[in-house]
């Protein structure tokens, strides 16, 4: 089996977040503070009071995150001060350095950071950035794992989506994990959606072809192993390019059927033999009536290690987003599902738990990354205004973590605010990349 291009291509286009944004970003480069800051002569008058003890950091990296508040009627409170959050990272407070508030899909800064520049390097003063219009939108289409019947539905989908969440000066672009070879760089053009839509090409395998085709590997069904690696490899390289816009929440919309690694394990190895009788498939099942066939229960390969490894894939990817500052809102185009195709014998018991796993890991990405999980689910025109109403009207605050630990790579945040009566949607962690270190040849 051939796979298309666009997956083993897609970081080419990935480059485009730095070049397109043309909004007012604020990229904010590493840099080294000084170990001593020469004294100035304002600052005289401040020398009787104690001063806390400097930070030292090899390396300085803003730590931004977004931030809705409401009030008990739910609606969006666009007044607030910088001083008026109160922000916790394992507990100790932390100053915030950088405000931006989102009101309409229009951008307003309300404080910039401070540059932390090398010495001997003189760098002209940042220039504050105000109503700047847009929004950063990523649509992924994981064609690898919606299936080839469901591609008229899909296509549907994707339109309902996009015509109720992308508006004039929103810049979006456009990937697959598979066929439908969509590559399509940031963007303004809302014209290019329907003949985006019209090349969604489902690709994914239905129960019939993971039951009765697909080869099972150590790893469980290294097939679709393989296809679930294509799909987030793709995300996780789109990821790294955002991690590069700071000041932006971005909106990750992931179309996708969700992911298994282990399905149909009780269908695939035993066959029409699981229709006859009637009996429960337990434990008892197997050590009371099937001697020296294989069970299925004291095999820990292919269940829980499975199980295990999609927890860490889908951990890991949540932890990119919760980098780049990107929540999923993860679409599953299946939408309310029944129950199994008529036309296919299987068993209502398999084929629901392999809904809830493929479900659940949709759920998790969303969960785990402040998004919405639109699954289980056929009204998707209210979905995208949902998923609207949480991406006009927001806060983005940054701050310089105190915590100079390089080993605690994994940071809780507890964000409040000031003022009473007040609910506050925001990340409750956010974990930092794994640092390289180069080896002396």
């Amino acid at each position: 089996m051939t796979f298309p291009k666009s997956a083993r291509t897609a970081g080419r286009w990935l480059g485009f977040v730095v070049f397109a944004i043309s909004v007012g970003v604020v990229v904010h480069a590493q840099a080294r503070q000084p170990p001593e800051q020469p004294e100035q002569p304002e600052a005289s008058e401040q020398t009787d009071t104690a001063a806390p003890e400097p930070i030292f950091r090899a390396g300085i990296t803003l730590v931004t995150t977004d931030v809705i508040v409401r009030d008990s009627d739910g609606t969006f409170i666009p007044n607030l001060a910088p001083e008026e959050f109160i922000v916790k990272e394992d507990g100790v407070p932390q100053e915030v350095v950088s405000l931006v508030l989102v009101q309409g899909g229009r951008v307003f800064n309300q404080l910039s950071p401070p540059q932390f520049v090398q010495e001997g390097i003189i760098l002209p003063p940042t220039r504050r950035t105000s109503d700047v219009a847009g929004r950063i939108i990523i649509l992924f289409v994981d064609d690898l794992h919606l299936q080839t019947n469901l591609t008229p539905k899909a296509r549907q989908v994707f339109l309902k989506i996009t015509d109720n969440l992308i508006h004039e000066g929103d810049l979006f672009g456009i990937v697959s994990s598979g066929p439908s070879s969509l590559s399509i760089d940031m963007t303004y053009d809302r014209s290019i959606i329907p003949d985006a839509a019209e090349r969604i090409t489902g690709d994914g395998f239905s129960p019939q072809e993971i039951i009765q085709t697909l080869s099972t590997g150590s790893q469980g069904l290294t097939e679709l192993r393989f296809r679930s690696h294509q799909a987030m490899k793709t995300v996780y390289q789109t990821l790294r390019n955002l991690e590069q816009v700071q000041n932006r929440r971005k909106v990750f919309i992931y179309m996708s059927s969700g992911y298994d690694y282990n399905p149909f394990q009780l269908e695939r190895t035993f066959g029409s033999r699981l229709f006859l009788g009637g009996r429960s498939l337990d434990q008892g099942f197997f050590d009371e009536d099937q001697g020296p066939l294989l069970n299925p229960f004291d095999d820990p390969g292919q269940a829980a290690f499975a199980d295990t490894d999609l927890i860490t894939d889908v951990a890991e990817l949540a932890k990119a987003a919760n980098r780049a500052n990107a929540s999923f809102y993860t679409v599953d185009p299946r939408g309310l599902v029944a129950g199994p195709d008529l036309d296919f014998n299987i068993r209502a018991e398999g084929f629901n738990q392999y809904l809830f796993r493929t479900q659940n890991s949709l759920r998790h990405l969303a969960y785990l990354t402040g998004g919405r999980a639109i699954v289980n689910r056929n009204d998707f025109e209210d979905a995208a205004r949902e998923i609207d109403a949480e991406t006009s009207d927001y806060y983005v605050l940054g701050f310089y973590t105190n915590n100079p630990d390089p080993t605690r790579r994994t940071r809780r945040l507890e964000i409040t605010v000031d003022r009473e009566d007040l609910d506050v949607q925001s990340r409750t962690s956010y974990t930092f990349a794994r640092q390289t270190v180069d080896v002396p040849q």
